[in-house]
């Protein structure tokens, strides 16, 4: 052992000019170890991962703690006559079957290369057309308190407008890489995709969906200025929008009602009316204090509250996690977001630009939708039906979203490949 220890440092010195071999009398290692830590290491293969492992794990981490929440949130929900065939873990049990489907589709999702999507973008945005024009239909559509949003699959309902966020978003990309050379030209390069935006626009608020069009808007709106649209031509359009959306609320009497019991939704008139999901809400965060009434503590899920385990999970957080967990829920989805973001612009700079647009709606879509939420729960904003990505109740939100993130990490693992001289 000793004369093969020599032979190695003869070799070293032969190849190395120079190198001081630490031990005595030069008989050491290039590493000080004694004997038995050098009898105790082992070899060990070094594999480089192919894609960001934090996003990943961060991701993961706000699945399973949503899976408990919703637990957490429908738990007593069979007490109630609407669902008093259900068993206890039936809505938990369910979000379970969603995400293990949710993640093996991601899995397929992530093997698709980049030249995939984008030449399925138009594709896949006009199979959401036809699904979102089905919807409506009274024999294909399933109507639940008063909006015809989903088509019955039987074991699950499926929602277009989810597929219509992942859609749109890719068909966006698509446009402005085809479009790259025109993209100061109004009528030539921002109209035909406005026009675009509005049909689906028109059909989701024929459902009536209006949180899902205002997220189609921001991710349409949002690649548009990513993409390079001119400033000016940008921030009119802006305007126009907001317009837009003002009319909408002003010519609906129960847009205008909801918008009037978020301003006070504790008065005599709103309380038990349009206000009284948004008092409890409040209620709920009030409870919770700093750290919370602890897991599965909550008294707001007993029947006040309606949707707790869909639109108003957040408010379950806060009442059993207070302050605490909601900044930390929402540092979470800060990160996300930003890593998200610093991916679509690494691969821009790698000159793969619909990819980083893809990357850069992806994490419009999670960061603005989550804002939406936490906003509605805290009472900020007016309320609106968005879930909180990755954790609300919803086999078809969860399933788009992985999809979402799964293409993401597809950017990311094909960055990594192209910074290491490979191909995408």
């Amino acid at each position: 052992m000793k004369a093969r220890l020599q032979n190695l440092m003869i070799r070293l010195r032969a190849r190395v000019p120079g190198l001081n071999l630490v031990g005595v009398g030069g008989d050491g290692l290039p590493v000080r170890l004694s004997s038995r830590s050098y009898g105790g290491t082992r070899n060990r293969v070094v594999r480089e991962l192919g894609f960001d492992q934090p996003l990943l794990w961060v991701a993961m981490a706000l699945l399973a703690w949503g899976l408990v929440m919703v637990y957490s949130a429908s738990i007593a929900l069979p007490d109630n006559p609407r669902f008093a065939n259900y068993a206890h873990t039936h809505f938990a049990l369910r979000h379970g079957i969603f995400i293990a489907i949710g993640l093996a589709v991601a899995w397929l999702a992530f093997q698709m290369p980049m030249r995939f999507w984008e030449q399925s973008a138009p594709w896949l945005f006009a199979v959401s057309l036809v699904l979102l024009v089905a919807v409506l239909m009274p024999q294909v559509g399933t109507m639940v308190n008063g909006a015809r949003r989903w088509i019955s699959l039987g074991f699950i309902s499926f929602q277009p407008s989810e597929l219509a966020k992942l859609a749109v978003l890719l068909y966006a990309a698509d446009y402005m890489v085809r479009k790259m050379e025109m993209k100061e030209r109004f009528f030539r390069a921002v109209l035909p995709m406005a026009l675009a935006v509005l049909v689906v626009g028109m059909l989701l608020l024929a459902q009536p969906d209006m949180g899902a069009f205002m997220v189609i808007v921001v991710i349409a709106m949002g690649i548009l200025f990513l993409g390079g649209v001119n400033a000016r031509m940008f921030f009119l359009m802006a305007v126009l929008v907001v317009a837009a959306f003002a009319m909408i609320v002003l010519t609906s009497e129960w847009r205008r009602e909801r918008i009037f019991a978020y301003l006070d939704p504790f008065s005599v008139d709103h309380a038990l009316d349009k206000g009284y999901q948004l008092s409890h809400s409040l209620i709920a965060f009030g409870r919770g204090e700093i750290f919370g009434v602890g897991l599965g503590g909550s008294v707001e899920k007993l029947h006040w509250l309606p949707e707790a385990h869909t639109d108003f999970l957040l408010a379950v957080i806060g009442e059993e996690f207070g302050l605490i967990g909601v900044l930390t829920l929402i540092g979470l989805f800060l990160w996300l977001t930003r890593r998200i973001m610093h991916i679509g612009r690494q691969a821009i700079a790698l000159d793969q630009v619909f990819a980083g647009l893809v990357a850069q709606g992806v994490g419009l879509w999670m960061g603005f939708q989550a804002f939406i939420n936490i906003g509605v729960n805290l009472g900020a904003l007016p309320t609106k039906g968005l879930t909180l990505p990755l954790m609300s109740y919803g086999g078809s939100a969860i399933l788009l979203n992985l999809i979402a993130m799964a293409i993401v990490l597809r950017v990311d693992y094909e960055n990594r490949q192209l910074m290491k001289g490979g191909r995408s």
